[in-house]
């Protein structure tokens, strides 16, 4: 026997309206992210140019990028939050890991990139040193930078999103990058003739920096993509839950995975199996609406019904 409640005549669905994570609101904070990119590539380009600082140049480049990839986040957690349709009946959750995938990507590539051009100029050096203009111009990017970066984060640990916290990743390759170009242009300035090429090795380390953050994000874009379990503490909550319901002897089964931004729950559990079918559907959607009342983020949970003596024994399949 197995049920499913439609969340919109469920009783937890009032519940569930009232705790749905702000994702309007990292929306905004992507699209903020966009705009301020835009203006940091432009002066961090311009004043490379004009500061003679091929790392500055290398970071207004990784900032254009940074543009991209914040607008892909915001189109990725817009998409995700379509409903099921008769082509998506688990809805359209997997846009928001697969934007998470892209950025990663994106972060992976510009870092193979920049690091070519980087080892180019240390083996082609010039002898203009850079402007101490460059470093007020860093300073401030670190800065602006870095308050993006925890203001993303923190949103995206709010509504779980791997997508939002590889925005705010990018925000902080952004402001390593930035520092380590800090660093390569004080270097070449106090250091004088001989020593401009400390510029390109910053611009080299901060493409290490990038690569690595590139990875770090990939690795859960692409777990949860294959429906890799969760964080154990969401099945915790789940098994506790269907447990406290009176009629149910066990949980043998819990099968639990993300999409998106929500959770969909596979369940076994154990009754007398003596009752009705009637009473064994009514278990199943006290059990549903306590899963989702404890954990708003759950979307919908499969309750199948085993009775009880046959729960103490795997199956044969």
């Amino acid at each position: 026997m197995s049920a499913s409640a439609d969340p919109e005549t469920s009783p937890a669905s009032a519940e569930k309206a009232a705790n749905v994570p702000d994702i309007a609101g990292a929306q905004r904070w992507a699209l903020a992210g966009a705009a301020v990119n835009v203006a940091l590539a432009t002066i961090k380009v311009v004043a490379g140019i004009l500061g003679h600082s091929f790392a500055l140049i290398a970071d207004g480049m990784e900032s254009g990028l940074d543009v991209a990839s914040s607008l892909i986040i915001w189109g990725g957690l817009k998409y995700a939050t379509k409903g099921p349709d008769p082509d998506h009946p688990y809805g359209h959750g997997k846009a928001e890991p697969v934007s998470a995938l892209i950025v990663s990507t994106a972060l992976t590539v510009a870092a193979v990139v920049l690091a070519v051009s980087s080892v180019h100029e240390i083996l082609s050096p010039r002898d203009v040193a850079p402007s101490w203009m460059t470093l007020v111009v860093l300073l401030g990017v670190i800065l602006v930078k870095e308050v993006l970066f925890r203001r993303v984060l923190a949103k995206g640990e709010e509504v779980e999103s791997s997508a939002v916290r590889a925005d705010a990743w990018h925000h902080r390759a952004d402001a390593i990058t930035s520092g380590a170009a800090f660093v390569g242009i004080l270097v070449a300035l106090v250091g004088g003739h001989g020593w401009e090429r400390a510029d390109a090795w910053a611009a080299l380390l901060a493409c290490a920096v990038i690569g690595y953050n590139g990875y770090r994000l990939l690795v859960p874009a692409v777990a949860e993509i294959m429906d890799t379990a969760p964080n154990p503490e969401i099945e915790d909550k789940v098994r506790a839950a269907a447990r406290a319901v009176p009629g149910v002897d066990g949980v043998e089964k819990c099968r639990v995975r993300k999409m998106g931004l929500e959770f969909y729950v596979d369940l076994h559990v154990g009754v007398d199996g003596l009752i009705s079918v009637a009473s064994g559907h009514d278990i199943a959607h006290q059990v549903k609406d306590t899963i989702r009342k404890l954990e708003p983020r759950v979307a919908d949970v499969l309750v199948h019904i085993e009775p009880a003596n046959l729960c103490l024994y795997p199956r044969r399949r």
